[in-house]
C-alpha cells in the first residue's frame, strides 16, 4: 500500500476533483484553503434547490454537522440520499455525535444512507456507535483512537462503510483490514477545524481513487506530515496553519516518504 500513496497525491493535483462541501461556518475558509492547497477545488454550498446538481457534477461531498441547524440538515440529508442514489462516493464527519438528541437523530438518518468513509475522532465514533458511556466533550475526544476501534468495526459493518478515527493515532479501517498512522503533531489540536480539513481532504482523495483504504490512508498520511513539517517552522498555532498550508502544497514524495510512519492493523 505504501509505495501507493503518492501516486494518489499526485493524482489529486493533476486532476483537481471538485469536492462538494456542506460543512460548518466555523471552517469553511480553513478546508477550502486547505483543498486548494492540496490540488482540489472545493465548493461549499448547501442551498436545497441545487444540491441534488451539485452532488451530481462534485466528484466527492463532505457533509460536516458541526453547526448544525434545521434548515441545513434537510440539505445534508438530500445530499446523502441523492449521493446514494447516484454511487457518488461522500464522507459524513460526525462533529459532536452524542452532544444531543437533535444531533443524534440527524447522524442516525445520515448514517441510513451509507456514506462512504465516516471520519470523527474516538468519542463520536463511540457515540455512534452508542458505545460511550461518557458525554462528549464539544468536538474533542475524551477517549483515545484504539478505545473506539470495536466501535468502529460496528458501524463498518452495520452502514457498509469505511471508518476513520483521528487522533494521536490515526485508525482506519473497514472492518477487516486497517492501517495506523502516527503522523502529525499535539499542536494541529490547537488550530479550529484541523479534522474537519482531514475530512475534506478525505472526500478529493475518495473521490479519484478506487482503492477507498488507500485514498483515505494517503489524505490523512499527506495531513499528518505537513503537519509534522510544518510545526517546525511555526512559533504557534497561528503560524502553524500558514505553515500548513504552505505544506500541502509544496511537500515532496522524498519528504512524504522520509516521514511517513503507517502500519498494517
Amino acid at each position: 500500500m505504501e509505495k501507493n500513496l503518492w501516486k494518489h497525491i499526485r493524482s489529486i493535483k493533476s486532476k483537481s476533483p471538485l469536492v462538494h462541501n456542506i460543512t460548518n461556518y466555523v471552517v469553511m475558509n480553513n478546508t477550502a484553503n486547505a483543498l486548494l492547497a492540496a490540488g482540489a477545488s472545493p465548493i461549499m454550498a448547501h442551498a436545497k434547490s441545487e444540491v441534488f446538481d451539485m452532488v451530481a457534477l462534485a466528484h466527492a461531498t463532505v457533509i460536516n454537522i458541526g453547526t448544525l441547524d434545521e434548515y441545513w440538515s434537510e440539505a445534508m440529508l438530500l445530499a446523502a440520499e441523492t449521493a446514494r442514489a447516484l454511487d457518488r462516493p461522500w464522507v459524513l464527519d460526525p462533529v459532536g455525535a452524542g452532544a444531543t438528541p437533535f444531533r443524534d437523530k440527524i447522524l442516525k438518518q445520515l448514517l441510513a444512507f451509507k456514506p462512504t468513509v465516516v471520519k470523527g475522532n474516538a468519542s463520536e465514533i463511540m457515540a455512534l456507535a452508542q458505545a460511550n458511556r461518557d458525554p462528549t466533550k464539544g468536538v474533542d475526544s475524551t477517549a483515545a483512537s484504539d478505545e473506539a476501534v470495536a466501535a468502529a468495526h460496528t458501524i463498518c459493518s452495520t452502514y457498509n462503510t469505511m471508518v476513520c478515527i483521528s487522533g494521536a493515532t490515526d485508525i482506519i479501517t473497514d472492518g477487516t483490514q486497517g492501517v495506523q498512522i502516527e503522523n502529525g503533531h499535539p499542536l494541529m489540536a490547537k488550530v479550529t477545524g484541523m479534522g474537519c480539513t482531514a475530512s475534506a481532504l478525505i472526500g478529493a482523495f475518495i473521490g479519484v481513487a478506487e482503492n477507498k483504504i488507500e485514498a483515505v490512508t494517503a489524505a490523512m498520511a499527506l495531513l499528518g506530515i505537513a503537519g509534522e513539517l510544518a510545526e517546525k517552522q511555526s512559533d504557534g498555532p497561528g503560524t502553524l496553519q500558514l505553515h500548513l498550508l504552505d505544506k500541502l502544497y509544496t511537500l515532496s514524495e522524498k519528504e512524504f516518504y522520509d516521514h511517513i510512519r503507517i502500519s498494517k492493523q
